[in-house]
């Protein structure tokens, strides 16, 4: 039913990720009256040189 695709920065550990993937999959049950195995849910982790907000790129942000 839902697929969810997640954009993140790279680096964040399996466990911290399992925390996202179940945390995202109990909120779309909830919401959606779904069962667990429908939920879909796509890592996509992204160097920060490869992402910029504001036309500064994460990599070169001091802030």
């Amino acid at each position: 039913m839902p697929t969810l695709n997640v954009q993140l920065f790279e680096g964040r550990s399996p466990d911290e990720k399992r925390a996202l993937v179940a945390a995202l999959t109990e909120a779309c049950c909830r919401t959606l009256d779904c069962p667990p195995g429908s939920v879909d849910i796509l890592l996509s982790e992204v160097k920060k040189e490869h992402w910029a907000t504001g036309g500064v790129l994460w990599s070169e942000r001091t802030d």
